[in-house]
């Protein structure tokens, strides 16, 4: 029989509380607070991280493969052989590879103009992304006839130039120092909230570049490279570059748009500081708890120590005691978190402003072993840092404590 885990349970659920009950409940309070804090930081911060990401990857894609003379604008045409595409796509980690195209038009709607850059893709391009940021019409159409027709338009440009799905409007390409026109009729209208994206992007046709600049029909202005796991794109970025021919350089989007990840990897300290901070109250209220319990039960361990237990048994009971009032306060801080954390990952009950923070409602995102491990690490700093503490037992002399009841 384990007797300090049987005393204890006794003091926890028998034992009559006076002055501590109130050290008690607040120290309850405190690890529930801990743990609400600290998980739902990090599954705010993974569930931002996460979206932030994948507006950039959806829309960049997650290597870019150009000519090593690229401009700002409008790429150097190249063309993959395909035993190239073939080699690339053998690399593990490589989901697929999809030509595009970019092209400056100015879109000419009754009057107002908007300039834009018109970005084309073929018909294997996986239009994922693209149909979650769809709010009205569809994405492309690459079997209809008017498929290089087709065009996907931001909501900041349709309603800067009043534009709804099946509409149709002009715009104009300069090419060879002459303009050239085509009409074109609105598919579908997305939203990213991202301004660099939604003021300067549209989506059409790839063919459509290709006859505008007079390319071949396996010519493309870059290609793009989506990646299974991001975790492993740098790892990926060598590998496709010791496959490319020497005119062709392969870059991935973190070194592309580098002030973005660097603010996402900067969020990580965030985490680090609640984590720290929210231990700490709740390791300041788990000593105050035992030490208060220790004081109240003075003549008990007394009693305990001249029957002839030993000291590291002693020590157990008040463990095993607060052992419990952590695992109470993590039960219900985990029971509040967890139904927060659904109720806003089904209804976006919480805001944020797009223009700001790029996403219309706090995301969320968490596995259940994040979770479990965040609860154990909560669990073990506490215990660690309560043992110092718990030595006051050895001090207590049972010929005292017991003069003094």
């Amino acid at each position: 029989m384990n007797f300090p885990l049987f005393l204890a349970r006794r003091v926890i659920f028998k034992g009559q509380r006076t002055f501590s009950k109130l050290i008690v409940r607040v120290t309850i309070g405190a690890l529930a607070l801990a743990i609400f804090a600290i998980v739902l930081s990090v599954a705010i911060l993974r569930g931002f991280k996460g979206e932030i990401t994948a507006k950039q990857r959806g829309f960049f894609s997650d290597i870019i493969v150009t000519r090593a003379d690229v401009n700002q604008t409008e790429n150097s045409p190249i063309a993959l052989s395909e035993a190239h595409i073939q080699e690339i796509l053998k690399i593990p980690n490589v989901e697929s590879v999809s030509p595009f195209a970019t092209k400056v038009g100015i879109m000419n709607v009754e009057g107002e103009v908007e300039g834009v850059l018109l970005k084309g893709i073929e018909h294997q391009y996986d239009q994922h992304y693209l149909s979650r940021t769809l709010v009205q019409g569809d994405t492309l159409h690459f079997g209809s006839d008017n498929a290089d027709n087709q065009l996907l338009v931001s909501h900041f440009l349709a309603e800067r130039l009043n534009l709804t799905v099946g509409e149709s409007f002009i715009m104009s390409f300069v090419q060879d120092n002459r303009s050239r026109k085509r009409k074109f009729v609105v598919q579908g209208i997305f939203r990213t909230n991202a301004e660099e994206l939604d003021r300067n992007y549209v989506i059409g046709s790839l063919q459509l570049i290709r006859r505008l600049n007079n390319l071949d029909d396996k010519d493309a202005g870059a290609y793009e490279i989506r990646v299974k796991n991001f975790d492993n794109l740098a790892e990926t970025t060598r590998a496709v570059n010791e496959i490319l021919p020497q005119n062709v350089h392969a870059t991935n989007i973190v070194d592309q748009l580098p002030d973005i990840f660097n603010w996402l990897k900067m969020l990580d300290m965030n985490d680090d500081i609640i984590f720290g901070l929210m231990v700490i109250v709740a390791v300041i209220n788990m000593i105050s708890s035992l030490l208060i319990t220790i004081l109240e039960r003075t003549s008990m361990i007394g009693m305990l120590k001249a029957l002839g237990m030993l000291n590291r048994d002693l020590r157990k009971v008040f463990l095993y005691n607060s052992l419990y009032l952590i695992g109470y306060g993590l039960l219900l801080g985990n029971i509040v978190t967890f139904i927060l954390y659904f109720l806003q990952a089904k209804t976006h009950f919480f805001k944020l402003d797009p223009a700001i923070y790029y996403i219309e409602y706090v995301p969320v995102s968490i596995d259940m072993t994040t979770v479990l491990l965040l609860n154990l690490s909560v669990v073990v700093i506490s215990l660690l840092t309560l043992f110092i503490p718990s030595m006051l037992i050895t001090r207590i002399s049972p010929i005292k404590t017991i003069q003094f009841k």
